[in-house]
């Protein structure tokens, strides 16, 4: 996920040939513009100069999504596309984000090193946690813990019983000069964490030990994320974003999640810098983040649904 005050120029990263060797792995493309017919809308605006990021669903059809600009947490219903500011974010950014089943938003807070726990019901922001990081990034749930990534330090962050917990990472893991780790989820079996991380081997998976913080390079056949961004894991199907590829690329894992297979490639002219993705029923949402323009106040966002495979 990438920070609201980098440079214009590292948005810009993707290069031609890398998205012609991404398409070319992945054996070609399942364009996914037209979803089934429904009554819900496959597409809704954001609140222009939101600068959205992340996105979660819990166990309701509601879209939660986090604002680079300012840090608030707007929430959509899907089924309208209507929404409003449930939790205000008081100017510091909220990337990624996830809501788990007592209605607790876990915010990742960017560049201010923080990590947020706010209340989807009330608005009010329970808790705040300094990391001493650089851009805690992401978030995944797993039973008893939230973990995040920073994007700029070879660590994970573990918040469980109130108190957070430094992982360093080692292993396979390669810490780039930039950007470097950015989404995260849980291994098919649930026994490790799988972290993209875009620079090793020109940007891939790594399978992350929670115990030990020991990282192994996930074999996807020669299939590369040098822009993977948001994961979701749905089975053993894996969803992962290439934001400025304007791609979803899907795998099929095996349960330990030290391999996958590439299926296919999910692109749609409405994609404009997806980041992050989050499901519902047989759809997948995702916001737009528009990186490849400088934003604005009046800049318009919005999200669009496709289907998943």
């Amino acid at each position: 996920m990438a920070p609201a005050d980098r440079s214009f120029a590292r948005r810009t990263l993707l290069t031609t040939t890398a998205a012609l060797t991404g398409a070319a792995l992945l054996g070609g493309t399942a364009q996914a513009a037209g979803t089934r017919p429904t009554a819900w809308p496959a597409q809704f605006p954001l609140p222009d100069g939101f600068q959205p990021e992340g996105i979660t669903i819990g166990s309701k059809p509601y879209g939660y999504f986090g604002s680079l600009a300012n840090g608030d947490v707007y929430r959509a219903s899907l089924a309208t596309g209507q929404g409003r500011v449930v939790v205000k974010g008081a100017g510091r950014p909220t990337v990624g984000l996830k809501i788990d089943a007592h209605g607790r938003l876990f915010l990742a807070g960017g560049a201010s090193g923080e990590i947020r726990v706010a209340d989807a019901r009330s608005g009010e922001t329970e808790q705040v946690y300094a990391t001493g990081g650089t851009f805690v990034n992401d978030v995944i749930l797993t039973p008893g813990a939230a973990w995040f990534t920073d994007s700029f330090k070879p660590v994970l962050y573990k918040l469980a019983k109130g108190a957070v917990t430094t992982v360093p990472l080692s292993g396979d893991w390669q810490q780039g000069p930039d950007f470097t780790a950015n989404g995260i989820e849980r291994t098919p079996d649930g026994r490790a964490l799988l972290v993209v991380n875009g620079f090793a081997n020109g940007g891939g998976l790594m399978r992350v030990d929670p115990g030990t913080g020991a990282a192994r390079a996930v074999d996807l056949g020669g299939a590369k994320l040098p822009n993977g961004d948001g994961l979701l894991l749905l089975g053993r199907i894996l969803y992962a974003v290439q934001q400025q590829q304007n791609a979803i690329d899907v795998f099929r894992l095996n349960d330990a999640g030290t391999r996958g297979t590439a299926i296919t490639r999910i692109t749609d002219p409405r994609f404009r810098i997806p980041t992050t993705v989050a499901a519902w029923g047989r759809r997948l949402y995702l916001p737009n983040a528009r990186f490849d323009v400088e934003p604005t106040p009046t800049t318009d966002y919005d999200v669009v649904a496709v289907d998943q495979v």
